[in-house]
């Protein structure tokens, strides 16, 4: 072999070397033999809320997809900032992830200004999987029917208004929807939607506006009475109950929106691999059927496009929490 080929060799063999770097120090980093190991699915939320009925109901056809056991983790606290943080300070090797309201997650950076973690720093988008309207919901025994009639009642009469966290998105779609009719109310809050729910049904508080996965069951059965739904149009669902846009609200559109986020540093490939599995296990007719049946839209999205919309929702209720002076105690 003469010295030419030899040197072009050398160069062909580091060529090839240099390309194969990445991939082998992206195995060994937990990348390329992703997942070799059960993944920690955190819900921040107690057990029966919106985001742990969505876990439970995607977490076996993704261990199955994976080929890795998928154990649902609830951490409930802080209105969700407890398991936030416990996944911005674990490992960015895509073994922890969370699936929580992304609205909720926007909020917290205007509502703790000393929140231990940075959801646009320290976190990073998966994927979005759903979107359940928020319903405006009263006791039974509330002499109302209509938005209108629920104002007017509340300027009268002491109404307690239940909301599931101090900060949550309902609560803050609580303020913004009584800011722009004018209602009277106290607001109530809980650790949690399953109280919150449960202490409207028993009548202790008269008024929620919650997620529609966890809330609409009970108007099934005739233990709460709804007065609107939160979304841009009417459902099929649950009959011919108007909007709160259609009552005097132009524009109002509030909800619980979905989705599955890693911490900051988590590779690119199994940021698109999660994205790959969860999108088409959220689309899939059985889970879409059963989601659909409970009021949740599948509403799915890219990591950026899912980057986009955390930012709107972000500058959104910072506004509204600005606008009210919205304090924690």
């Amino acid at each position: 072999m003469t010295l030419n080929r030899r040197g072009a060799l050398s160069a062909a063999l580091a060529t090839t070397l240099a390309a194969t770097l990445p991939v082998r120090a992206f195995a060994q980093g937990g990348g390329g033999n992703w997942p070799s190991k059960p993944l920690r699915l955190i819900v921040p939320y107690p057990p029966g809320g919106s985001s742990d009925i969505i876990a439970r109901s995607i977490s076996q056809p993704l261990s199955e997809a994976l080929g890795q056991s998928v154990i649902i983790d609830n951490r409930a606290g802080a209105n969700g900032n407890l398991g936030a943080d416990l996944l911005a300070k674990a490992p960015a090797d895509g073994y922890t992830l969370m699936l929580c309201d992304l609205g909720a997650l926007a909020i917290s950076p205007s509502l703790y200004p000393k929140l231990p973690f940075d959801p646009s720093k320290d976190l990073r988008s998966v994927a979005m999987l759903a979107y359940s309207p928020h319903l405006l919901v009263v006791h039974p025994s509330v002499q109302a029917s209509t938005l209108k009639e629920l104002v007017d009642l509340s300027k009268k009469s002491d109404l307690n208004f239940a909301v599931t966290a101090s900060g949550s998105t309902a609560h803050l779609a609580g303020i913004e929807l009584q800011r722009k009719v004018g209602a009277k109310w106290e607001y109530v809050p809980y650790k949690g939607g399953v109280q919150a729910v449960l202490d409207t049904v028993s009548g202790q508080t008269q008024v929620l506006m919650n997620g529609m996965l966890a809330t609409y069951p009970q108007v099934q059965a005739g233990k709460l009475k709804l007065i609107a739904v939160s979304k841009a149009t009417r459902m099929p669902l649950i009959g011919n109950v108007p909007t709160i846009a259609e009552q005097g609200v132009p524009g109002y559109e509030s909800g619980t929106w979905q989705g599955v986020v890693a911490a900051r540093g988590t590779p690119d490939a199994v940021v698109a691999r999660l994205n790959r599995e969860l999108t088409r296990i959220i689309r899939t007719p059985d889970i879409r059927a059963r989601l659909a049946g409970q009021g949740a839209e599948v509403v799915t999205m890219t990591a950026p496009e899912q980057d986009q919309f955390f930012a709107k929702e972000r500058a959104r209720w910072a506004q509204v929490i600005q606008q009210a002076n919205v304090r924690l105690d």
